[in-house]
């Protein structure tokens, strides 16, 4: 790709559009998402899934009803939690869950990450709108430790954990050392809550399962679109008293809406179609990173990084020393020109991150399980070619 001059500015919108075409209808990818492909190949296999499942006699729902009551009883039953509550955001289930949480032990603080979710990626909505405020007990890219929660010197009502947490690198802790840290803030009187947004995953890396790790915390959140592949949505889940609030709480957010069960037979969808594949797509997901690190070390730039270097769950970081545009162009032209979809858009590290490098997040999902590791470093290498290429044309900003 060439550099663009100042008199041809880049319609970002038009090259969004054309890098999600290419990437998503890849004939070989390592993963799909539900924003690959169009809209109405999407809706024809949502369509064809419903017809299949003996839901398309069923009425549609209003506020709640049909269908999504049955997605929440599910969600319950999966999770083993007394009951669930459908959100159309995790913000807003999470939001709703903290100030619950709050009303009851009467104290408005939450300790949790500086890289979860709530702190880089809401526009700080726990302060802005649900007048909660947050403090971290480590900076460290993990989750807090039990004697970090221990002796944190502030008090707080709530302790937040993202399973796992994204920004550190899908990293998760050891599942005895999530019960320590469950059992320090319980010793701090403080509630636990669980950003589970990509839990459906956990019970692989943790060896326990779903219900057992939920059932550390008083609550728990849910994405439907994160790693099942649902349309949008989420849900809570914990006791029943908090859960009749939130539904109150939820209504009062703007979040109780007419109809969403297209929404609800996605996600009916991911957890029964997706949600038993997740295993092997964690399993799957380390040979494809041992096959990354050997190509980078035959063939690669010098210095690269795989975090983790055994993924923890079906998704990782890549880290190169290139600017991302150049990183970014090279995968959108191995693309385009193989029908190999390696990588896909490559990002600047945020805020206090090393300069001159660049990082994206890889994942594995049914169509990864085809490649081989000699498939992998076959990609690896043709991509470091193009990033030559694209280093040496000046591609960038």
């Amino acid at each position: 790709m060439k550099p663009v001059s100042p008199e041809s500015p880049v319609d970002e919108e038009a090259l969004r559009i054309h890098r999600a075409r290419v990437w998503g209808s890849a004939p070989r990818r390592l993963w799909e998402t539900s924003v690959d492909g169009t809209v109405g190949a999407r809706l024809r296999e949502l369509a064809d899934w419903t017809e299949a499942a003996g839901h398309a006699g069923t009425t549609p729902e209003t506020y709640g009803s049909g269908l999504v009551a049955e997605l929440e009883r599910r969600v319950a039953e999966e999770l083993g939690l007394p009951s669930a509550v459908f959100f159309p955001t995790g913000t807003m289930a999470q939001q709703v869950a903290l100030r619950c949480w709050a009303g009851r032990t009467g104290n408005p603080v939450v300790a949790l990450h500086p890289l979860a979710h709530p702190e880089l990626h809401e526009g700080g909505a726990f302060g802005a709108v649900s007048g909660l405020r947050t403090v971290h007990p480590t900076d460290e890219p993990r989750l807090p430790t039990a004697d970090e929660v221990r002796d944190h010197p502030e008090p707080f009502g709530a302790l937040m954990l993202e399973l796992p947490l994204r920004d550190a690198g899908f990293v998760l802790p050891s599942w005895e050392e999530l019960v320590e840290t469950v059992e320090a803030a319980r010793e701090r009187d403080a509630v636990v809550h669980f950003d589970g947004a990509r839990l459906w995953e956990c019970p692989t890396p943790m060896g326990r399962p779903l219900a057992e790790i939920a059932g550390l915390a008083d609550s728990v959140y849910v994405s439907f679109y994160k790693s099942l592949g649902g349309l949008s949505g989420a849900a809570l889940a914990g006791p029943e008293d908090v859960m009749e609030e939130a539904r109150v709480w939820r209504h009062r957010y703007g979040g109780l809406l007419f109809q969403q069960y297209p929404v609800a037979l996605s996600a009916l969808r991911g957890l029964e179609t997706e949600l038993p594949r997740l295993p092997s797509y964690v399993a799957h997901a380390r040979v494809v990173a041992d096959a990354l690190r050997e190509a980078f070390a035959e063939a690669g730039p010098g210095w690269y990084r795989v975090h983790p270097e055994v993924p923890h769950t079906h998704q990782f970081q890549v880290w190169l020393p290139y600017d991302p545009d150049v990183l970014t162009a090279a995968a959108l032209a191995q693309t385009e020109e193989t029908g190999t979809a390696l990588f896909r858009r490559w990002f600047a590290p945020g805020a206090g991150g090393p300069p001159g490098v660049s990082l994206t997040e890889l994942t594995v999902t049914a169509p990864g399980l085809e490649w081989t590791a000699g498939d992998v470093k076959e990609a690896v290498r043709d991509f470091l070619a193009r990033v030559e290429v694209e280093a040496a044309a000046g591609t960038g900003p």
